[in-house]
């Protein structure tokens, strides 16, 4: 078992928006999106057996992983009427991204922070950057 870190970096957020992660059911680390991407560092605890797990860690199913991005009032800000969640997939990292992972390498992933609509992304957010090693 090794902690291993994700970034999740949402290239375009809607600036003025609250976006934070969501550990157990609460927002944690909230922050206000500007004209810049925003990441977020996740801690994940990677099994021998490549189950994944940890405070911010979701599952649904035998093999499905994610994490939640909460936005707007999700995310703690109560003057807004956005009212959502992004859901990241973690359980499909390559494997062969696994091993730079456990000696010490982030793996970052690029996100679109805008729906169609031009409203933040929700729902389940496909990477328009796929994951990679970095520092």
């Amino acid at each position: 078992m090794t902690e291993i870190r994700v970034r999740l970096t949402i290239d375009d957020p809607v600036p003025g928006v609250r976006y934070s992660l969501q550990q157990d059911d609460m927002p944690f680390e909230p922050v206000t999106a500007g004209e810049e991407p925003i990441s977020f560092d996740v801690p994940i605890t990677l099994h021998d057996d490549g189950r994944m797990t940890g405070p911010f860690v979701r599952r649904e199913g035998k093999a499905r992983r994610f994490v939640y991005i909460r936005i707007g009032t999700a995310a703690g800000d109560h003057a807004t009427t956005l009212n959502r969640r992004a859901k990241i997939d973690v359980h499909d990292i390559p494997p062969a991204l696994l091993d730079p992972a456990r000696a010490g390498a982030v793996l970052e992933v690029g996100l679109p922070g805008r729906g169609k609509d031009g409203t933040p992304a929700c729902a389940t957010v496909r990477p328009i950057r796929g994951w990679r090693p970095v520092g």
